[in-house]
């Protein structure tokens, strides 16, 4: 890759570390300052919130830092290129479900205002918490046992999963279970969502505290519609290149083009810098 693009691609992996590090530090400063914000599903939004917060300090720092100094990159069977392709997908992984939780929260909210406090409880919560941490702790360490592997990837400059014909089945696995279910489980519901507002749209409607009702107007529910929308297109714009390509190089064992697998790697990885955002415009 030419000297220009990589501090291009160094340029964008530090402005969104940047980005990541102060949305999700301002999300967290919110959650701590306003009580009125903690639901019983707190957790979720800490949870993805600390993920895309780590992969800011650590992930994108390092991808930019590679680029610059050590184009080359690491061995890949030494401890620090294992360690931080472990990190990487254990902090992605964990991020994108503990998001599709919280949007199953929303949701549920939303949809099933009336039995939603007898649906999500604390306990149910943190259920679901630790399972999201053991599905992704599970997935992260496979290629530590020998079933799938980490690579230094030169057009990423980074320590990833290894997309290569021999580890094809770990990258479906991986793909489908902790990429595409959770990405289509969340466009689908926020396809849904929009529905819904749509019929409420037509008409607004009442809606009611443990102290009075009041009326929503239809416009409330036209700007989530666009929430809503805009969330979804995000997705699926950070998300969708990355899968592609990392499929392309899976099963054609061919390495995808340097620009391409370094704009896939810098889109995936800024999707934590959007996250903190989307958040906080789902609160409204």
């Amino acid at each position: 890759m030419a000297d220009a693009l990589r501090t291009l691609y160094a340029v964008l992996m530090a402005v969104s570390g940047v980005a990541s590090v102060c949305g999700n530090l301002l999300l967290l400063l919110v959650l701590l300052l306003h009580k009125e914000l903690r639901a019983d599903t707190l957790g979720l939004t800490l949870s993805f919130s600390l993920s895309d917060l780590a992969l800011g300090l650590s992930t994108m720092p390092f991808g930019a830092h590679n680029s610059l100094s050590r184009p080359a990159g690491y061995p890949s069977e030494g401890a620090l290129c294992q360690g931080s392709g472990f990190f990487f997908l254990l902090l992605q992984t964990s991020s994108i479900h503990s998001l599709t939780w919280a949007t199953v929260d929303k949701f549920t909210e939303i949809c099933f205002a009336l039995s939603y406090r007898s649906i999500w409880t604390a306990r149910r919560s943190w259920a679901v918490l630790v399972l999201v941490w053991s599905f992704c702790l599970l997935n992260a360490v496979l290629p530590l046992l020998g079933f799938g592997s980490y690579a230094y990837s030169e057009s990423r400059f980074l320590c990833c999963p290894s997309f290569t014909p021999d580890n094809r089945y770990f990258v479906v696995l991986w793909m489908l279970a902790g990429i595409v279910v959770p990405i289509l489980t969340m466009c689908s519901l926020y396809g849904y969502i929009v529905y819904v507002a749509r019929k409420q749209a037509r008409r607004g409607t009442f809606m009611c505290n443990e102290l009075h009702c009041f009326y929503v107007p239809a416009n409330h529910y036209l700007r989530s519609s666009i929430i809503m929308v805009t969330t979804s297109v995000c997705l699926l714009v950070c998300w969708l290149p990355y899968i592609s390509v990392c499929l392309y190089e899976t099963f054609s064992g061919q390495q995808s083009p340097a620009v391409t697998a370094a704009l896939s790697a810098w889109l995936v990885l800024s999707s934590a810098a959007l996250n903190p955002w989307i958040t906080c415009m789902m609160q409204t």
